[in-house]
């Protein structure tokens, strides 16, 4: 028995042995991003309209493009502005495909980017008593939908949509509901609230990692 007790350990030492040499050791690696926005050639950029007043849909617009530029080196991105401004170079009324189209034809640009940024709920930190606050506190609920749409069908090739619910600060909110995101520094006030959405909508665009 004492010979048996002994042989024992001894393989089972072995069999972990070759064991941990068998084992695949992972290893962490990029994955590129599922769309390459440097084979849409050059991109037009619209600012991403918001319901509510207020700078929110410039900062928006700036962070997207910051955010959705970062992994793919470089790309052609065109400013227009603002959906008026683009639609008045070209003699339209409303972002239709013939308006997509023809911005296309006449800046050369072979897809647009537009975006709605939508302020759905403002609930501010306190009571409320007389005609407008000043600069308070609110908890804001927001989501940013962004489509490309291509110049030469006018049809849509990519779209995404995003919700965030945060605290912002330096909103002016009048009795009865209305509200203007009023802040001197947008960025400071409102950019984690932007930062949340856009990064949810640019996922597409970006090197992601996996345990391989």
């Amino acid at each position: 028995m004492g010979k048996i007790s002994r042989i024992v350990p001894a393989a089972v030492l072995l069999a972990m042995t070759f064991g941990c040499g068998a084992r695949r050791e992972t290893v962490t690696v990029p994955v590129p991003p599922r769309i390459d926005l440097k084979q849409l050639e050059t991109i037009g950029i619209i600012d991403f309209s918001t319901s509510s007043r207020g700078r929110l849909g410039p900062l928006a617009t700036r962070r997207f493009t910051e955010a959705a530029r970062y992994d793919q080196g470089v790309v052609r991105m065109l400013e227009f502005g603002s959906e008026s401004d683009a639609l008045r170079s070209v003699g339209s009324s409303d972002l239709s495909p013939e308006s997509i189209k023809a911005l296309g034809s006449e800046f050369g640009v072979q897809t647009i980017l537009t975006g709605e940024l939508t302020v759905s709920d403002v609930k501010p930190d306190v009571f409320i008593s007389g005609l407008r606050s000043g600069s308070l506190s609110a908890r804001v609920d927001a989501t940013l939908a962004v489509r490309l749409v291509e110049t030469s069908t006018g049809a849509s090739i990519w779209s995404s949509s995003a919700r965030s619910t945060q605290s912002v600060g330096h909103v002016s909110v009048f009795k009865g509901g209305g509200f203007v995101f009023d802040a001197d520094d947008p960025e400071r006030a409102y950019g984690d609230l932007i930062d949340s959405l856009v990064a949810q909508v640019t996922q597409d665009f970006r090197v992601r990692y996996e345990r391989r």
